[in-house]
Order: structure tokens, then C-alpha cells, then sequence
């Protein structure tokens, strides 16, 4: 059977619209400047616990649904998922709406290592080494129309290959959502990969998001879809427990899960008895992002 090239299927105008754009995509970006990387990791360095968690760890502990609700799950079924091909849909309240492939993406936002923490809201954490862009970049380029607010990120939805999602566990596929001045944070990372290795499918590939001052839900996985929007988005684990996951999830340590107290942390780090620490506001990145929620009431909206 032949192979078709986008080029042969879709009309000329269009197709030289599309790769112009994508070629626009790898001009004035470049990497991360040095003293962007500097804030970014000095950001975390003030914390506690601060110890880069082993890849065995982040690759063999993770929550993950859509391959199950057991900690080994993700590994342990996800390792025929297949990530190629792979496209992500940008559309919405942009100028630009695009659908790009995943090595589109790769050649057109370089990554960098961003060594930051992730929390659980079940009270353990992680120190990890991504590779990633700010998604602020990509947000520049498809260029936002006044009426966007929010930003939502959707993840693949393939019961056959993801057994989680045979099971309504949630209501799928995974939404997650941000406001779009969060998402214009520069701590607020698209990832493409961890220690300086291809992102490993238990951990999301080929492409998630990853926000290190809220709780590790907000980070949708394996996104096919980002999509921005009028309105706040209807997340999946709001959808499924209102009253104990609300659409911001900043990490507060002042505001309690309804079934545990968010006041402490247990490091991953290979050490069953390790102690718990103390957690921080904001993870530890207040003095970069506090100032999004002045005037906010955080237990209100929590």
C-alpha cells in the first residue's frame, strides 16, 4: 500500500501555510537562557529534601490511571503503549489553531533540564530532573484571541491499550486545565523527557505537562489535545470529587485533604522509613508564583 505525504492530501495552500508555520516555529526560540535555568533551579534549591529521587524510583512509582490505580501499575502495563505516531491538536481561542507531531515539537522547542519537585496529594514527593520547554513558548506562537482564560489539556483516550480506562474510575479521557496566566508561567513545563532521557511512557509520553507549585494531578499525561477556552475547565478529578480536588490545587500545606492532613511530605528516595518533611507553600515556589493569587482566598479556593 502506498504511503501518502501530507503534502499529496491536503490542499497546497494550505500545506505551505502549515510548514511555514512550522518552520517559523524554530526561529527566536532557542533554548532556555542561562539565567531563566538559574531561577528555575534556584527556585528548588532553597527546599527541603532536595536530592535528585533515582530514575528507578520515578520510573517504577508513579500514579498513572489509565494503566491502573497500583503504584507499579504504569510500568508494569504500559510498556506496549505505543507513542508513534503521534500528533497534539492546539485549537480553540487562538489565531493559529495547528496540529503539530510530536517530533514537529521536539525540533521546534528545544528542551532543557529543569530539576523540579513534584508533591503527591496522597503525601509523598519527588525531586526529578525533566527535560522540557516553558509552554509559554508554544502559547506565543499560536498567539491567544482576548476571550481565552483558560487553558485545557486532554490526554489520549485508548481503552486498548490504556486497561485503566475500561474501568470508570474517572471520567475519561483525563481533562486537566489551568488559568492561562498560570500556563504563561515559566515554571509551568511541557516535558519531553527525564534525565536527560526520551520520557518514559509510565511517565507520560510522549508529551505531558507538568506545573511543580500544584499537586502532581494537574500534570496531564500522554496530551493529544490542548485546547484553550472561555470558561474553566471541568477537570477530571473535579468531575470525580469536588469537594477534595479543586481546579487550582496549589500545594497548601494550611488546607487538609478531607482524609489526610497535608502538613508533611514522605521523600521517594529507595528509603521505606525515610522521615517526613515539612511541606512548603506553594511547594517551595512561592517567592515565584504567590503573587499569581493575591488577593485569593486559598482555602476557599483550594
Amino acid at each position: 500500500m502506498k504511503k501518502f505525504k501530507y503534502s499529496e492530501v491536503t490542499p497546497e495552500n494550505i500545506y505551505k501555510k502549515r510548514r511555514s508555520f512550522v518552520k517559523s516555529l524554530s526561529f527566536g526560540l532557542g533554548s532556555l537562557s542561562i539565567s531563566s535555568l538559574s531561577l528555575i533551579n534556584n527556585a528548588f534549591a532553597n527546599t527541603e529534601g532536595n536530592k535528585p529521587t533515582s530514575f528507578e524510583d520515578i520510573t517504577t512509582y508513579n500514579n498513572y490511571y489509565e494503566f491502573g490505580t497500583g503504584k507499579s501499575d504504569p510500568y508494569l502495563k504500559s510498556q506496549n503503549f505505543k507513542t508513534k505516531p503521534w500528533t497534539v491538536k492546539i485549537e480553540g481561542e487562538i489565531e493559529k489553531p495547528l496540529e503539530l507531531s510530536i517530533e514537529e515539537i521536539l525540533s521546534s522547542f528545544p528542551s532543557e533540564e529543569r530539576i523540579l519537585k513534584l508533591r503527591c496529594v496522597e503525601g509523598w514527593s519527588m525531586v526529578i530532573p525533566w527535560m522540557g520547554f516553558s509552554l509559554s513558548k508554544l502559547i506565543e506562537k499560536v498567539e491567544l484571541k482576548p476571550s481565552a482564560k483558560f487553558v485545557e489539556f486532554e490526554t489520549v483516550y485508548d481503552p486498548e491499550q490504556m486497561i485503566g480506562q475500561r474501568r470508570p474510575i474517572l471520567n475519561w479521557p483525563y481533562i486537566e486545565g489551568l488559568r492561562i496566566d498560570e500556563a504563561m508561567h515559566p515554571l509551568t513545563t511541557v516535558v519531553t523527557g527525564l534525565y536527560q532521557k526520551e520520557l518514559p511512557k509510565q511517565n507520560g509520553a510522549p508529551l505531558r505537562i507538568f506545573i511543580p507549585w500544584k499537586y502532581g494531578f494537574k500534570s496531564a499525561k500522554a496530551i493529544v489535545k490542548i485546547k484553550f477556552v472561555k470558561k474553566m475547565p471541568n477537570t477530571a478529578w473535579m468531575n470525580a470529587s469536588p469537594r477534595e480536588y479543586g481546579f487550582y490545587s496549589n500545594v497548601n500545606p494550611n488546607v487538609n485533604h478531607p482524609r489526610w492532613s497535608q502538613s508533611t511530605e514522605r521523600p521517594i528516595n529507595g528509603d521505606i522509613f525515610a522521615p517526613r518533611i515539612k511541606t512548603l507553600m506553594f511547594n517551595g515556589y512561592g517567592d515565584e508564583v504567590a503573587h499569581l493569587y493575591t488577593g485569593m482566598d486559598l482555602k476557599k479556593y483550594f
